[in-house]
C-alpha cells in the first residue's frame, strides 16, 4: 500500500508511524484515558488491512481519530488532534530543500523535461526553476485551500502553473502589436517610437516579444499582418531615394528593379531578424519566448500584397530551418506558425494559392505551420477570424464601447483541468453515479479557478508596465488597478479537461467514436460547456472550455490513477490518457474521418482546441498533403500534422535511426547517440517527437506527447 504525502510524493505504508503517533498522544493524557498497546496495534492493523493501492496521509489520520472515538478515548483523541496540529505547524516551514537540490544536481527529470524552450542545465534557467519550486511549495501549503491542494495531489484536478502562482501575473495573451508599433511603446524606461521601416519594425517586434514573455508565464501570439504597413514604408523610402539619386537618368523599369531589389533584401533581413532573435533571446524566465506568428491574408487589408510577401518569406525561411551549433539546418521550436486558410488561398483557384502550396511544402519538412480554417472559425466565432493565444487557447468574441470586435490586447487569467477518467473509474460504470461525481468535480474546478481569478484582483499596472501601461494589453496609469480587464469577458479563465475517450470507455464500455459513445461524450462536453456559461453568467468572468491544456498532464493523471486504482485495461495500462476530446492513437481511423469526427468537439470547446493527424513522410507526395489541407478548410477549424520520420539534429539525417549493438539509438551517418539531439519515431504507437530515457536509464523510449 502506497501513502501519498502532503507534497504529492509517495512512500510505502508504515504501520509503525501510526503506533508511534498514538503513543506520543498517550503520553499527553492521564493513564485512565490512554489506549493499551493491544488497542493501538488493533488500530494500526485494521488500517493496514484496508489493502488499498493508494491512501492520502490525511485519510490515515482521519481513520485513527475514528477508531479512537469508537473506543471512547475522547481525551486521547483530542491529544492526537493536537499532535496533528503541531505537526502541521512544523510542515508550514520551508519544504523545498530536496526539490531545489535535485534541480541543481540535474536529477529532477519531471521539471527538467517539462518545457521544450527551457534548458534546465543553464544557471539562468535554474534560477527560474528554483523560484518555481518555492512558488509550488507556498501554493500547496499556504495559498490554496487545503481541500483544493488535496484534490490536486489526488489527481482529481490539476492546478496549472503553480510555479508562477505567487506572482501577480497571468497566463497567455494576444499582443496588441498594432497599437505598440503605431503609437510607440516603452521598454526598460526608454521610449520606442513608431518605426519608419520594415527592418526596424521587425527589431522592435522581437524586443516586444521578449519583454512580454518576461512579464507572464504562458505563450503569446503576434499578428504579422500589422507589419505590412512598414514594408510599404520601406518601399516608399527606397522609391524616394531612387528618384533623388537617379532622377531621369535611368528608365522607370530600372528604378522599379532597384526598388524591388532593396525591398526584397530588407524583407529577408527583417524576417531573419525575427526568426533568429526569437531563438537566441533569453527572457528573464530563463527561456526562449513562447511565441506564435499568425499568418492571415484578409481581403479587406489595404496592405495585403505586402503581407503576402512577408508570409512567403517567413515560410521560405522556416522551410530552410536554422543552423544548429554544428552548422546543420534544424527545425526551431519557436516561433510557432499558424497559417489561415481562406477563400483566397484554400487551393480552389484563389490568387494566394501559391502561398498555401508553400505552406504545405513547409509542413512536409518542418511540421509547421498549423492550419486554421477561416470558414469554420467564422461559423464558430460570430464571423470573426483571429489567432489563438500562444498556448492554443481561444478568446470569446468581445466588443468595445463602440461595438467593434476586439481580440488583440486580451489575455487568459489561468487554467484548471479536470481528470475525466478518474470520474469514470470512481463511478464503476454507473452513469448516474458518474454525473453525481462530475458535479462535485465541477465545483472543485470552479473554486480553484476563482482562486486564480482572485489572485489577480487588485493588482496594479506597475507589475508589468509593458503589458498594462505601454500597450501590450492596455495603457493604464501608473498605480491603476487592472480589475476592469478581469470582468465582462474581456479576458478568459479556462476549464481544461483530459481523457474524454477513456472516460467514455469506463462509463459506456465503448469508444466515443461509436454511436453510443459519441452521444455520451458530446453530453459530457456540453455539460462542461454549460457550466462555463453558467459561471460566466453568475460572476461576469469569461469562463471558457479549453481542450489540450497540457501534454504532460496526460501522463500525470494516468500515473496517479494507476497507483491508486491499479491496472485497468485500455485506461491506466497505457501510461497516458488521451488529451481532451482526441481519438485514441490506437484506433484505426483515417485522417479525414478523424478531422471530421473531432470537429464537432472543437465547436463546443470554444476556449481552445486543436486536432492532430499522423502522416508518413510526405516530402515526395505533396499532392496528398495538399488534399488534406483542402479538407481542413471545409471541415475543421484548427489542425496540425505530425510526420512519421526519424531525424538527427546533428547532421540533418532524416532516415531511419536504429538501435546499435550496444542497445543504443545511433545515427548511421554521424553516429550521434545524444537523445536530446535526435527525434526517433516510437514505432509501437507511431509517436513522433523528442524522446527521452526513462528515470531508470534503461533503453526505454519515453514519449512525452501520446495524445495524437
Amino acid at each position: 500500500m502506497k501513502v501519498i504525502k502532503r507534497d504529492g510524493t509517495t512512500c510505502d505504508f508504515d504501520r509503525s508511524k501510526i503506533v508511534n503517533a498514538i503513543k506520543k498522544a498517550n503520553d499527553a493524557v492521564d493513564p485512565e484515558d490512554r489506549a493499551t498497546d493491544e488497542q493501538i496495534d488493533c488500530i494500526a492493523d485494521e488500517i493496514a488491512s484496508r489493502h488499498r493501492v493508494r491512501l492520502l496521509v490525511e485519510d490515515i489520520q482521519d481513520m485513527v481519530e475514528e477508531k479512537l472515538m469508537e473506543l471512547q478515548k475522547f481525551q486521547l483523541m483530542k491529544a492526537y488532534i493536537l499532535y496533528r496540529y503541531e505537526r502541521a505547524l512544523v510542515r508550514k516551514a520551508n519544504t523545498t530543500d530536496e526539490s531545489i537540490l535535485t534541480l541543481i544536481r540535474n536529477t529532477n527529470k519531471d521539471v527538467m523535461e517539462e518545457n521544450s524552450n527551457k534548458n534546465a542545465h543553464t544557471a539562468a534557467t535554474q534560477r527560474d526553476l528554483i523560484a518555481g519550486e518555492v512558488s509550488k511549495d507556498l501554493t500547496r501549503r499556504i495559498l490554496l485551500p487545503e481541500y483544493l491542494s488535496k484534490a490536486h495531489d489526488e489527481g482529481a484536478i490539476h492546478f496549472h502553473d503553480a510555479d508562477y502562482f505567487i506572482q501577480p501575473i497571468f497566463n497567455c495573451c494576444l499582443v496588441n502589436i498594432q497599437d505598440m508599433l503605431d503609437n510607440g511603446t516603452v521598454m526598460n524606461g526608454k521610449l520606442i517610437e513608431s518605426p519608419k521601416s520594415f527592418q526596424v519594425a521587425c527589431t522592435v517586434v522581437t524586443q516586444i516579444i521578449a519583454s512580454v514573455a518576461s512579464g507572464q508565464y504562458g505563450g503569446q501570439s503576434v499578428n504579422m499582418a500589422h507589419l505590412g504597413k512598414y514594408l510599404r514604408r520601406s518601399k516608399d523610402k527606397y522609391t524616394r531615394q531612387c528618384e533623388e539619386m537617379f532622377g531621369d537618368t535611368i528608365t522607370q523599369e530600372a528604378k522599379d528593379k532597384f526598388v524591388n531589389m532593396r525591398v526584397k533584401d530588407e524583407l529577408k533581413s527583417g524576417v531573419q531578424t525575427i526568426q533568429y532573435q526569437i531563438n537566441t533571446l533569453m527572457t528573464t524566465n530563463g527561456q526562449s519566448p513562447f511565441v506564435t506568428l499568425f499568418l492571415w491574408l484578409d481581403d479587406n487589408d489595404p496592405y495585403i500584397e505586402e503581407n503576402a510577401m512577408i508570409i512567403e518569406e517567413i515560410l521560405n525561411q522556416r522551410y530552410q530551418g536554422i543552423k544548429n551549433e554544428v552548422g546543420v539546418y534544424v527545425t526551431p521550436a519557436f516561433p510557432k506558425l499558424i497559417y489561415v486558410l481562406d477563400e483566397n488561398n484554400c487551393l480552389k483557384g484563389g490568387r494566394f494559392d501559391y502561398l498555401t502550396k508553400l505552406a504545405v511544402k513547409c509542413s512536409s519538412k518542418r511540421l509547421y505551420p498549423d492550419y486554421i480554417s477561416a470558414k469554420k472559425m467564422r461559423e464558430n466565432y460570430q464571423g470573426n477570424v483571429f489567432s489563438p493565444m500562444g498556448c492554443r487557447s481561444f478568446l470569446a468574441p468581445w466588443k468595445d464601447e463602440n461595438g467593434n470586435y476586439k481580440f488583440e490586447g486580451r489575455f487568459n487569467q489561468g487554467v484548471v483541468s479536470v481528470n475525466l477518467p478518474q470520474i469514470g473509474i470512481l463511478s464503476k460504470g454507473d452513469e448516474s453515479k458518474f454525473w453525481e461525481i462530475f458535479e462535485e468535480r465541477m465545483q472543485l474546478c470552479f473554486d480553484a479557478l476563482m482562486v486564480r481569478h482572485n489572485a489577480l484582483c487588485g493588482v496594479t499596472s506597475d507589475v508589468s508596465p509593458v503589458h498594462w501601461q505601454y500597450g501590450a494589453i492596455a495603457r493604464l496609469d501608473k498605480g491603476e488597478k487592472i480589475d476592469k480587464y478581469l470582468y465582462g469577458g474581456y479576458s478568459t479563465i479556462s476549464l481544461g479537461y483530459i481523457g474524454l475517450y477513456e472516460c467514455t470507455l469506463l462509463v459506456k464500455g465503448c469508444s466515443h467514436t461509436t454511436p453510443e459513445g459519441e452521444k455520451f461524450a458530446l453530453k459530457v462536453m456540453q455539460a462542461m460547456r454549460d457550466h462555463c456559461d453558467q459561471w460566466k453568467k453568475e460572476t461576469n468572468i469569461g469562463f471558457a472550455l479549453y481542450g489540450t491544456p497540457a501534454e504532460s498532464l496526460c501522463y500525470r493523471f494516468a500515473r496517479i490513477d494507476k497507483e491508486r486504482f491499479g491496472t485497468i485495461k485500455d485506461v491506466t495500462d497505457k501510461g497516458y490518457y488521451t488529451n481532451s476530446y482526441h481519438v485514441d492513437v490506437r484506433e484505426h481511423i483515417d485522417a479525414f474521418s478523424k478531422f471530421k469526427f473531432e470537429s464537432q468537439f472543437q465547436k463546443i470547446s470554444s476556449g481552445g482546441a486543436i486536432s492532430y493527424i499522423e502522416i508518413p513522410n510526405m516530402r515526395n507526395n505533396l499532392t496528398a498533403l495538399a488534399d488534406v489541407v483542402k479538407f481542413i478548410y471545409d471541415n475543421i477549424q484548427y489542425a496540425e500534422f505530425n510526420t512519421k520520420s526519424d531525424y538527427c539534429q546533428v547532421c540533418g539525417y532524416d532516415g531511419e535511426i536504429m538501435i546499435n549493438d550496444d542497445n543504443e539509438w545511433e545515427c548511421p551517418i554521424c553516429h550521434n547517440k545524444d537523445q536530446r539531439k535526435m527525434n526517433v519515431t516510437r514505432r509501437t504507437c507511431g509517436y513522433l517527437g523528442e524522446n527521452f530515457w526513462n528515470v531508470g536509464k534503461t533503453k526505454e523510449i519515453k514519449a512525452r506527447v501520446l495524445h495524437l
